[in-house]
């Protein structure tokens, strides 16, 4: 299986990567899928999951597991950064995007104009 692993998109923080870590641990051979599906209130919604690899996902690799990121999410994704919130009233991944021009109060929509 060809893979790819020729820059950084997505950053992961601290947090991110434990609770990764933590999802992964029960998952044999699965890995992170980061990427975006069309839809939500505001054109996209980012989608955090666990997956097996593709032939061409794009592999970044972490310490315990990897991210993977398909061709049409790494344009839309490209300079974010990944972090995983415990709040009361939310806890879950959430992302910090700079390609996002606008977004919806859940923070798991955005839209890039």
């Amino acid at each position: 299986m060809a893979e790819t692993q020729q820059e950084t998109v997505v950053t992961l923080t601290e947090a991110a990567q434990e609770a990764a870590r933590r999802f992964l641990a029960a998952e044999e051979g699965k890995v992170l899928r980061v990427g975006v599906t069309s839809g939500g209130c505001s054109g996209f919604s980012y989608l955090v999951t666990t997956d097996v690899r593709k032939e061409d996902d794009l592999v970044q690799r972490h310490e315990g597991f990897e991210v993977v990121i398909d061709p049409i999410s790494r344009n839309f994704l490209r300079g974010s950064t990944l972090d995983y919130v415990d709040e009361i009233g939310h806890a879950g991944f959430r992302f910090e995007n700079p390609q996002a021009k606008s977004g919806c109060g859940c923070g798991m929509s955005f839209d890039v104009e």
